[in-house]
């Protein structure tokens, strides 16, 4: 499988606005890509392919007076930025045959884009210098902070500028069959919530970090700070990246908070099974920032491709699945219940559940896999005797000895 890593760059002055003529021109590109595909759609002519546009919009374009700073940049960045158009127009063209969820039509970008990013293919000709650094053409060699060692060589290189200013070189690389790791024994049901962000059938319970909310107190002073701002002036662009950097930071935190926690699982476990969970419908509930805050999507994707990295079993059960309502240690309904209840009494057999550990023991039953419901701390409750054996009987009762 492919894998993309990522690290951290540090650009000279001359070297960012190198980048930044890159970013525009792959930009420019791809609007008059666009543009010229919507004429054609507009006027009732055949697609545009990408072949006529490469020629017409970079080849051809470069002899013009309006287009020659094209030829400042690398040629492969530009037929990289078309490609991505027609990746754009391939995404929603699928969604409309049902092949893939629904998104919009390819838009326009804008410099003002908080997001900007550029790909090297080998055909650039780029590489990593003796002395570490990142050769990119008609940009230089930049400084790069190795975190770790790269598994194989690189085919693609992109480099992204995000809304806090910072420059990262993100590699695509090939993960062969030497990382699968070797066979154990537990299975595990994992039930997400916000109470705690993951409760485990083995009874484990993960506390959720609620990155967000701790964060709170200095993104409202640095939003107000933006607020006040006048608008195209130098200190509102300050201000604003002072807000970009602050929620960088709570979504680093996050994410390394979820790499850490999907890996641990995934290598102590050899299945694991999760409840696919309506998020959009979630997300436009009173619990929208709760649910935000905790980012349960990106988690299960990480335990989705790191279970196939390193051949363990991932098994997503249905959101319909009632894990909530069936007691795990009997399997009886016992129904509906509302959020504020955590721990109920099954009423056909006794058993006190807590409602969360309930859920993980069921949805590892419901994937199939080995877990016992003990995992659930199922204690018996007390069970009131029936009436006829409560007291002492009015009448004597027949004597069974022989």
């Amino acid at each position: 499988m492919q894998l993309r890593y990522s690290f951290r760059l540090y650009p000279g002055a001359g070297q960012r606005v190198a980048l930044a003529r890159a970013f525009g021109c792959a930009r420019v590109v791809y609007n008059d890509a666009l543009r010229a595909r919507e004429r054609a759609r507009s006027e009732g002519m055949p697609f545009p392919k990408t072949g006529d546009l490469s020629r017409a919009l970079i080849t051809e374009a470069k002899n013009t007076p309006e287009r020659a700073w094209l030829g400042e940049v690398s040629a492969v960045v530009l037929q990289q930025s078309l490609r991505d158009l027609d990746s754009a127009y391939r995404n929603f063209f699928d969604g409309l045959k049902g092949k893939r969820p629904r998104m919009g039509a390819p838009r326009f970008k804008s410099r003002k884009d908080s997001r900007q990013a550029v790909r090297f293919t080998a055909n650039a000709r780029w590489s990593i210098t003796p002395g570490g650094k990142l050769r990119l053409p008609k940009i230089g060699d930049l400084k790069v902070k190795w975190s770790r060692t790269l598994p194989s060589t690189p085919s693609t290189v992109t480099v992204v500028k995000d809304s806090a200013g910072r420059y990262f070189a993100s590699f695509v690389v090939e993960s062969g069959p030497e990382e699968v790791l070797p066979e154990v024994t537990p299975e595990l049901g994992i039930d997400l919530g916000l109470g705690h962000f993951a409760v485990l059938s083995d009874g484990t319970k993960v506390d959720s970090p609620r990155f967000l909310r701790r964060a709170e107190k200095r993104l409202k002073k640095a939003q107000r700070a933006l607020s006040r701002k006048q608008r195209g002036s130098s200190n509102r662009n300050k201000a604003r990246l002072t807000v970009a950097r602050a929620h960088a930071k709570v979504a680093d935190a996050r994410r390394e908070f979820h790499h850490q926690l999907s890996t641990k699982l995934i290598r102590e476990n050899q299945a694991v099974a999760v409840e696919d969970l309506a998020v959009k419908g979630l997300a436009r509930t009173r619990l929208a920032k709760s649910v935000h805050d905790a980012g349960w999507s990106a988690f299960v994707r990480m335990l989705e491709y790191k279970a196939a990295r390193y051949g363990r079993t991932f098994i997503r059960i249905g959101r319909f699945e009632p894990t909530s309502q069936v007691c795990s240690a009997c399997g009886v309904k016992d129904g509906p219940k509302h959020l504020n209840v955590r721990v109920w009494t099954c009423r056909a057999c006794g058993a006190v559940l807590d409602r969360d550990l309930n859920a993980a023991v069921n949805v590892a039953k419901a994937a199939g896999l080995a877990v016992s419901a003990c995992g659930a701390q199922v204690r018996r409750a007390p069970v009131p005797a029936p009436r006829s054996e409560a007291g002492t009987p009015s009448t004597p009762q027949p004597s069974t000895a022989r």
